[in-house]
C-alpha cells in the first residue's frame, strides 16, 4: 500500500462509526467503484457530523426473511407432533406397486415412493403411517413385515 494512502485509511477507519450515518446512496456509490483509490477519496469526501453530535438512528428496515431467521436461530419452540398415525384402508385392498396412491380411511391418500411391490387381498386392513429417519414416512399394514415408504399427497 502505498504511504500517502494510509493517513487517510487510518482517518476512514477511525471514522466508520460515523460513515455508517452517512447518506445510504452515497455509500452505496462509494461501495461500488472498481478503483481502491477513487473508493477511498469517495468515502473521505463523505460529510461527517460534526463532534458530540448524538448518533441518528438508522432508518427502520424490513425484516428479510434471511434476517427474520437469523433472528429467531436457537429460539425455535419444537412443537409437539405426532409421531405415527393409525386409519385403515376401507373396502377390499389388494396391495401396491411403485408410485401406487393409497386412500386411508380418514382421507388422507399417501404415495408409495420406493418403487417397491406387495400383491395379495386384505379386507378393510388397519394401517398405520410413521415417521422414519430425516423426514421419510412408511406404511405398516397390520400382519405384513413390509413397509413401503410413502408420501403424502393429500
Amino acid at each position: 500500500m502505498k504511504k500517502s494512502l494510509l493517513p487517510s485509511l487510518a482517518l476512514a477507519v477511525l471514522a466508520f462509526p460515523a460513515v455508517g450515518q452517512a447518506d445510504e446512496g452515497a455509500l452505496r456509490r462509494c461501495r461500488g467503484m472498481a478503483d481502491a483509490a477513487a473508493r477511498l477519496a469517495c468515502y473521505d469526501a463523505l460529510p461527517l457530523p460534526a463532534p458530540g453530535t448524538p448518533a441518528a438512528a438508522p432508518a427502520p428496515r424490513a425484516p428479510s426473511r434471511e434476517t427474520s431467521l437469523l433472528e429467531r436461530f436457537g429460539l425455535e419452540t419444537r412443537q409437539p407432533r405426532a409421531d405415527r398415525i393409525e386409519s385403515h384402508i376401507p373396502g377390499i385392498f389388494t396391495g401396491w406397486d411403485a408410485n401406487s396412491q393409497i386412500r386411508l380411511a380418514n382421507g388422507q391418500v399417501w404415495k408409495v415412493v420406493d418403487g417397491s411391490w406387495l400383491h395379495g387381498e386384505w379386507n378393510n386392513p388397519k394401517v398405520s403411517i410413521r415417521r422414519g429417519m430425516l423426514g421419510a414416512f412408511y406404511l405398516d399394514i397390520e400382519g405384513e413385515n413390509r413397509s413401503p415408504r410413502v408420501q403424502r399427497v393429500r
